[in-house]
């Protein structure tokens, strides 16, 4: 089968198709024929040599295709439609995905949609409900609103609690954007301080749980913009991860919980547990179109060189699919 291998640690250059043998498959697994998979920053990540998530030498953490085999212990039957999430190997025609990870594709959406959903939407209900712990009618922060976690953020916070829905983002496009999937009050930050602005919007309270794909550069912002008691969940480091000075006397005298988190390395069973979660209380809402899959650009495989690349570029607004399958 062709898929995506990485010459040696570097830039988007070392991406290179080559043959490779199909997955075996094991007990409790599906072999899918993939159709389309989607770009993540941790392939970039993992393309760079700078993570040790890496086990299988083919990229790719997430696919939408068809289950062709299926290994002992399983329920799914051999021709139904899924995505999901693998442990690497979904940039390739063949993937290996745990059982209890595959998620039946709703129907209406398209391969290509069904692959920009499972990261980026675990990612946000895994921080917006299990960590976050948001209810109903609280007030949230969600950084980086224009990219693929931020805009699936912003609809099940609206759709599954009716939260309020502040978001940051650079451009009027990206907020113009965030602003149709239902967010409240958007703030450009390249020209206006978010801080000042939660604040204003929030009447001088601040909000009660923060979203935070930036780390180190928003840090005095954040303690700013969050009330007494808020939660606030690091989920990326875009702004760098380490910070010069930090009073912890601020964290104490607002009593923040800070919570920092991984999707990608964490273990089967706690994927396994928040997909069926997850799949239970929102899947259904595709269907209904409550909530949609939000796809930037799809390249042919043949151009992952450019999709690695146009993400690197930070322009994208939503997901980044990668044609696997040039029929679907």
């Amino acid at each position: 089968m062709k898929a995506i291998t990485v010459k040696q640690p570097g830039g988007a250059e070392q991406l290179q198709i080559t043959e490779q043998p199909k997955p075996e498959l094991h007990e409790g697994e599906l072999l899918i024929k993939v159709k389309s998979a989607a770009v993540n920053r941790s392939d970039i990540v993992n393309r760079e040599g700078r993570s040790g998530y890496l086990k299988n030498p083919n990229l790719g953490i997430e696919v939408a295709g068809i289950v062709e085999q299926a290994g002992p212990g399983t329920e799914i039957e051999v021709g139904t439609r899924v995505m999901g999430l693998v442990n690497g190997g979904g940039y390739a025609e063949y993937a290996v995905m745990p059982a209890e990870r595959a998620m039946v594709i709703p129907e209406g959406l398209s391969f290509k949609e069904a692959a920009a959903i499972p990261e980026v939407f675990l990612t946000a209900y895994q921080t917006l409900f299990w960590l976050g712990r948001l209810k109903e009618g609280e007030t949230v922060l969600i950084h980086a609103g224009g990219s693929g976690v931020g805009t699936a953020a912003i609809q099940l916070a609206k759709q599954l609690c009716e939260a309020k829905i502040i978001t940051t983002a650079g451009s009027k496009e990206k907020l113009d954007f965030a602003r149709s999937l239902g967010a409240d009050h958007c703030i450009n930050y390249k020209e206006q301080d978010f801080a000042e602005e939660v604040l204003q919007a929030t009447n001088q309270q601040g909000v009660d749980l923060i979203l935070d794909f930036i780390g180190a550069s928003y840090w005095k912002g954040n303690i700013s913009s969050i009330k007494v008691d808020g939660r606030w969940v690091l989920i990326g480091v875009l702004g760098g991860a380490k910070i010069e000075e930090v009073n912890l006397l601020e964290l104490m005298s607002k009593r923040i919980q800070l919570t920092g988190t991984l999707l990608t390395p964490r273990s089967d069973p706690y994927k396994a547990e928040l997909t069926a979660d997850f799949a239970s209380s929102a899947l259904k809402l595709f269907e209904t179109k409550q909530l949609k899959p939000i796809i930037d650009h799809v390249f042919d495989f043949e151009n992952i060189q450019q999709a690695h690349l146009h993400m690197e570029q930070n322009k994208n607004i939503g997901k980044i699919i990668l044609k696997v399958d040039p029929t679907s």
